[in-house]
């Protein structure tokens, strides 16, 4: 096995470690749940279910594999609020647990006007800023989070999301293949609708999960 194979199977098998966490913890469900789009989606992700000390650590620990997977070179992290303000510590803990001690900041909904005025927290925005979310839906929170931190002198490099739906937004692009066109950003995934589908594959009691995923992604899906 070459080493490039190696890493992508390393890749997915922390992809399918993390779908399992996620499915463990209840942040992953499945059912019939509405999107913003009007869609009815087999599965709702929604992580501000990592909600206590352990699953933070792991959910940061999952992110920060994923972006040293991907090669995006960065300086700093921004976290946009407010999920992205905790996924934003998380992963910087997870670097700092590495030796590598990465500065990170986010952004208030409005500006402060006394004390500590304006509306980033936390480290100066400077150099190539790494964007954290969850997931992508329409793009509008990349959208102001590049145009923000442009506006602070620094510059978007590009978008760490914990799964990628791959399904169609306003068009035949996924919402994550429009932010890479429409932003000129790359973005990494810890886990994708792909590795949802073969995790699923791997569980005998989530059958009629796997037929209803797989018949949603005929429906709406993107490569």
């Amino acid at each position: 096995m070459t080493p490039k194979n190696t890493k992508a199977a390393h890749s997915d098998q922390v992809s399918l470690e993390f779908i399992a966490f996620a499915v463990q913890k209840e942040v992953l469900r499945f059912g019939e749940f509405q999107t913003k789009a009007g869609r009815v989606s087999p599965y709702f992700f929604n992580a501000g279910l990592f909600n206590d000390g352990v699953s933070l650590m792991k959910l940061g620990e999952f992110y920060a594999a994923a972006i040293t997977n991907s090669g995006i070179e960065f300086d700093m992290l921004f976290g946009p609020a407010y999920k992205g303000i905790t996924l934003a510590a998380s992963i910087a803990i997870a670097f700092a647990k590495t030796g590598r001690n990465v500065p990170y900041a986010y952004n208030r909904k409005e500006a402060k006007d006394h004390g500590e005025r304006g509306l980033i927290v936390g480290s100066p925005l400077t150099g190539r800023v790494l964007i954290i979310d969850d997931v992508i839906s329409a793009g509008t929170s990349v959208r102001e989070s590049a145009a923000l931190i442009a506006a602070n002198g620094a510059s978007a490099c590009g978008v760490a999301i914990a799964i990628d739906r791959q399904e169609k937004g306003l068009g035949e692009l996924s919402a994550v293949q429009e932010v890479i066109k429409n932003n000129q950003l790359p973005v990494c995934a810890i886990a994708t609708l792909s590795d949802l589908m073969n995790y699923l594959h791997t569980q005998q009691d989530m059958a009629k999960n796997l037929v209803a995923v797989s018949t949603y992604r005929q429906r709406y899906g993107v490569n």
